[in-house]
């Protein structure tokens, strides 16, 4: 594995946010995105490294109700996913056990969709009180909720670092993935590590 990845120098003020590694979005899913598993163990070798430095971990997850508005019976473009409380709505289980990390739920009002952990949340308020300035964003999928996490850290005059082998796409087009990394380049993350 070592050489594979690249290195993340950890410095003092620096947070790692994994969005919405939960289980219908791995294969086998309810709105499953094409080897989204294959990030669990790029997240866990960051929580491990956060981790040995006392750094925050911040998880997001969808938390929808039954009713919610991003579903195709409420008109929305998803089939029904990650509802709260249900086994689709758990972070992976080969996920390394979330433990006094910090849990995000978003998208959790029926009439609101959130893409972006910060949307609608206390994320930024959170980030703030502990002095972060520098943020590792990895998750599922590139194309929407990683995307919009990163544009809204970015917004909130973060420094923004994206590995590559930490995100997946849906690819909803062909070469959807490809181009969220790049608008997330364009707009100032750094983006580190091989591609998928």
């Amino acid at each position: 594995m070592k050489g594979e990845h690249a290195e993340f120098d950890l410095c003092e003020g620096d947070a790692l946010i994994l969005v919405d590694v939960q289980n219908d979005f791995l294969p086998g899913g309810a709105l499953a995105v094409a080897a989204g598993d294959e990030v669990v163990p790029v997240a866990n070798r960051y929580m491990a490294q956060f981790r040995s430095r006392n750094f925050p971990v911040f998880a997001s997850r969808d938390w929808h109700p039954a009713n919610h508005c991003s579903f195709a019976a409420a008109g929305g473009p998803w089939p029904p996913h990650c509802v709260s409380g249900t086994g689709g709505a758990a972070f992976a289980g080969a996920l390394d056990p979330l433990a006094g990390e910090e849990v995000i739920s978003k998208a959790t009002r029926p009439d609101a969709d959130a893409y972006s952990a910060f949307d609608g949340t206390d994320l930024a308020g959170r980030l703030a009180a502990l002095g972060i300035r520098r943020v590792l964003v990895l998750g599922l999928a590139t194309d929407y909720c990683v995307l919009a996490t990163v544009r809204d850290a970015l917004a909130n005059g973060l420094v923004v670092v994206v590995p590559r082998d930490g995100v997946r796409a849906v690819d909803v087009e062909p070469g959807d993935g490809e181009r969220a990394l790049a608008a997330m380049s364009d707009a100032g993350a750094m983006l580190i590590g091989p591609g998928e």
